[in-house]
C-alpha cells in the first residue's frame, strides 16, 4: 500500500488504501510551520502565550492579535501558518478569525439557552465537531489552524448534576460528596477536529522543545501559581524560539484567574508591567544559557585529563 498522497490527496472525502486523509495531514503540517503557541493550566487560572513572528518592519507593534476573547471567562490562542503578508488572503490566519467567530456564536447561543457562560469542555466539544465537519466533504477543506482554549468555569454548586429535582442521595444523578465544580480548563482543538484536555499544551514550530519545558513544570501536581505561570510561559516561548532560529518575534500573553484572582474570572491580556517583567526574566534566562555553553565547551574531556 502506498504511503504517498498521489491520487488520494485531491479530495477531502477520500481515504488512501492505508486509511489516511492527506488533506487533514497537509493542514496539520501547515500549522506546524507557524510560530509557537502554548497554554498552561495553573492552580488558580490559565495562561495563554503565542510567538508572533514579525514578517515586516512596517507592522504596528501590538496589532494583529493572535489571542482572542470568546466569552468573559474564556479565551483562545490560535496557531496558524503565517508565511507572508501577501499569502494571508489565501486562508489559514483568516481561518482562525472564522474559528473565533464560530466560538463566539456558540458561547452566545449557550448563554441565551442556559442563562450562563459556556463551560470550557462544552465549547471544545462543539468546536471540535464543527472543525471535524470540514474533513467530511469534498466541497470544503480542513481548517488550517490549531486552537488552544483556556477558561475558568463557575465553581458554584449545581443542584443535582444540572438536572431538575432533588435526585437520589447516591448513585446516578445524585450529588458526589466532596466533588469540585468548575475551575480552570485547557483544551486544544486540532485541524482534524480532535480535542483533548491538557495541563499544558503546545503547538507550532517549536512545539517539541515547548512540550519538554512544560513537562518539567509538573503541572499535574497543581502547585504552579498564575503569576509564576506567566513567567514560565514567557520563558518557554523564548526557549522554543531559540531552537527554531526564526526571525524576530513579538510575545503576546493573556490569563484567566478565579473570581478571587487578579482578573476576577475574566479573560484579559497580561498587564504591561507583568508582561515586561516576565519577558525580561526570559531574556536573562536565555543569556545565562548562552554563557554556560562556552564554559562547557572549554571544559577538558576525561581522556585529555588522564593524558596530562
Amino acid at each position: 500500500m502506498t504511503s504517498i498522497g498521489t491520487g488520494y490527496d485531491l479530495s477531502n472525502s477520500v481515504f488512501s488504501p492505508d486509511g489516511r486523509n492527506f488533506q487533514v495531514e497537509y493542514a496539520t503540517k501547515a500549522v506546524e510551520n507557524g510560530g509557537t503557541a502554548i497554554g498552561i493550566r495553573c492552580k488558580d487560572g490559565v495562561v495563554l502565550a503565542v510567538e508572533k513572528i514579525i514578517t515586516s518592519e512596517l507592522l504596528k507593534p501590538g496589532a494583529n492579535k493572535r489571542i482572542a476573547t470568546v466569552d468573559r471567562n474564556m479565551g483562545v490562542v490560535l496557531e496558524a501558518y503565517f508565511p507572508s503578508i501577501i499569502k494571508v488572503s489565501a486562508g489559514l490566519v483568516p481561518d482562525g478569525r472564522h474559528f473565533v467567530s464560530r466560538a463566539r456564536d456558540e458561547a452566545s447561543s449557550w448563554r441565551k439557552l442556559y442563562k450562563g457562560p459556556i463551560p470550557t469542555a462544552a465549547l471544545a466539544s462543539r468546536l471540535g465537531g464543527y472543525v471535524q465537519a470540514y474533513t467530511l466533504y469534498s466541497s470544503v477543506r480542513p481548517f488550517g489552524v490549531t486552537a488552544i482554549l483556556g477558561g475558568w468555569d463557575s465553581e458554584a454548586e449545581l443542584p443535582v448534576d444540572g438536572q431538575v429535582g432533588s435526585g437520589p442521595k447516591v448513585g446516578a444523578g445524585g450529588k458526589v460528596e466532596g466533588a469540585r465544580n468548575g475551575g480552570p480548563g485547557l483544551y486544544m482543538v486540532e485541524p482534524s477536529g480532535l480535542y483533548w484536555g491538557y495541563y499544558g499544551a503546545a503547538t507550532g514550530k517549536g512545539r517539541q522543545s515547548a512540550k519538554g519545558e512544560l513537562e518539567k513544570l509538573d503541572l499535574a501536581s497543581g502547585t504552579l501559581s498564575l503569576e509564576a505561570g506567566v513567567k514560565e510561559a514567557a520563558r518557554i516561548i523564548y526557549v522554543a524560539h531559540e531552537d527554531t532560529k526564526d526571525k524576530s518575534f513579538e510575545l503576546e500573553m493573556s490569563w484567566i484567574s478565579s473570581l478571587d484572582g487578579p482578573t476576577k474570572g475574566r479573560h484579559e491580556h497580561v498587564p504591561k508591567e507583568l508582561h515586561d517583567e516576565a519577558e525580561k526574566a526570559a531574556k536573562q534566562y536565555m543569556e545565562g544559557e548562552e554563557d554556560e555553553k562556552p564554559a562547557e565547551a572549554e571544559k577538558p574531556a576525561e581522556g585529555e585529563r588522564m593524558e596530562e
